[in-house]
């Protein structure tokens, strides 16, 4: 009887280790592919602090899961964030970030088609030293008529096969909410009408989920309407990422990714409440205190896409 319930005892311990080591190589893989997925985010979500300490910053965002990062190229410089462009380079290398994108613009002007040429040349130049596939224009002044749509649309054309043919670029556009207003002399809306007049050869959409959401429109249902032509997203959210509950970010990636889509990066921009908030005493947070606050927003968001299982 002694013997019988020893045995017992032995299989029930046996049976509880089994579990407990089955349980900890299961997180152990939900942690390796946590650690797998690829998560980006655009530097202007912290820039002050890249633009102060390049280093320091991409290695603080890197320790938080960030692998891919989208520049920032303002002012035809031939620096980035400061820095030779080998050499910001050098330090998103050391810790494993890859740069897969860059934001700028260069406003049209036909009187001045050359000198234009030349300064989209140097900022796609610094792109293909930097590395990544995609240059996109952040912002562009237009008027919102169908003419003037045209001409942009003709532009950025020009410029994407001007990318494609000689650093092997792919330009894309990033929308803001008022991209989904009708046009002035048409009932089309001035994102789509944007997207059909431009060519797929030369010409694809980052699409800014919550500025389309905050435009009136699905991003799951453009994701739908143009599956090949949406080959990047910002993920943006009231602030944190996944906080507010307003984006529908799980059919969002998942439809992005039945789109044959992978590349995305987190934008978190400062939110008006943080710009005004004061310190105990009544003084204004310092840019210091604002950067710390926008890193914790990042890493808040980092710890969302890594847990989410919708995001590969």
């Amino acid at each position: 009887m002694t013997h019988n319930y020893f045995n017992n005892y032995l299989k029930k311990i046996a049976t509880i280790v089994i579990f407990i080591f089955a349980l900890l190589a299961v997180q152990q893989n939900l942690s390796a592919k946590s650690k797998n997925k690829k998560i980006g985010i655009q530097l202007y979500s912290v820039m002050a602090a890249v633009n102060e300490n390049p280093k320091a910053s991409i290695e603080r965002l890197a320790k938080m899961g960030y692998n891919q990062v989208e520049l920032v190229q303002w002012g035809g410089s031939k620096q980035v964030f400061g820095l030779e462009p080998a050499d910001f380079k050098a330090i998103c290398d050391a810790n494993n970030v890859d740069i897969i994108s860059t934001h700028s613009s260069i406003q049209d002007d036909p009187a001045r088609e050359e000198e234009i040429l030349a300064s989209w040349r140097q900022i796609l130049a610094i792109q293909k030293v930097c590395g990544g596939e995609y240059f996109v224009i952040p912002s562009y002044k237009v008027d919102y008529t169908e003419k003037d749509v045209l001409s942009m649309c003709d532009y950025f054309n020009r410029v994407g096969k001007l990318a494609k043919d000689e650093f092997g670029i792919k330009l894309g556009y990033h929308n803001h909410s008022g991209e989904y207003k009708k046009l002035k002399d048409s009932e089309k809306t001035m994102w789509e009408f944007l997207v059909e007049n431009t060519d797929p050869e030369y010409v694809f959409f980052e699409l800014d989920v919550y500025w389309c959401a905050k435009g009136g429109k699905d991003p799951v249902e453009y994701l739908k309407k143009y599956p090949d032509r949406i080959c990047l997203l910002h993920v943006k959210d009231v602030f944190v990422i996944g906080e507010s509950g307003e984006i529908d970010f799980k059919n969002i990636f998942k439809q992005f990714y039945k789109n044959g889509m992978k590349d995305y990066v987190v934008e978190i921009e400062i939110p008006r409440s943080l710009s005004e908030e004061t310190n105990a005493d009544g003084s204004k947070l310092t840019q210091s205190q604002i950067m710390d606050r926008m890193f914790d927003a990042a890493d808040k968001s980092a710890m969302y896409l890594k847990k989410a299982k919708f995001v590969k």
